[in-house]
């Protein structure tokens, strides 16, 4: 399918540019990469708020863990146990399968 789309001058020089220092072949290409992340970056908000969606729930059935200085002390202590190690590290934190955490007062 043929496109033919509007850009303003700016739009247009900065594709040109991408394609000028050969990162892409063509003015296709860059617009092909830019609908690429655009629909990954939807896919991981909607990911997102998902997860956020699950926790809320989980907590108004009172699933949730209690937010403590001790908590998050473990939480940073096992993080840096985990960055310091060859265990690789979930890029995407959503898919994580721990509950959710309530903030105490």
């Amino acid at each position: 399918m043929t496109m033919h789309i509007n850009l303003s001058p700016e739009m247009e020089s900065y594709i040109k540019t991408k394609v000028s220092t050969g990162f892409y072949g063509s003015a296709t290409e860059v617009i092909r990469d830019a609908i690429r992340r655009m629909q990954a970056n939807e896919n991981q908000l909607a990911a997102f708020r998902a997860a956020v969606a699950k926790g809320d729930a989980q907590l108004d059935r009172g699933e949730g863990i209690a937010y403590t200085d001790e908590l998050l002390n473990t939480m940073t202590q096992t993080a840096l146990q985990d960055m310091h190690s060859d265990k690789p590290i979930d890029p995407e934190p959503t898919s994580s399968r721990r509950p959710p955490v309530r903030r105490t007062a």
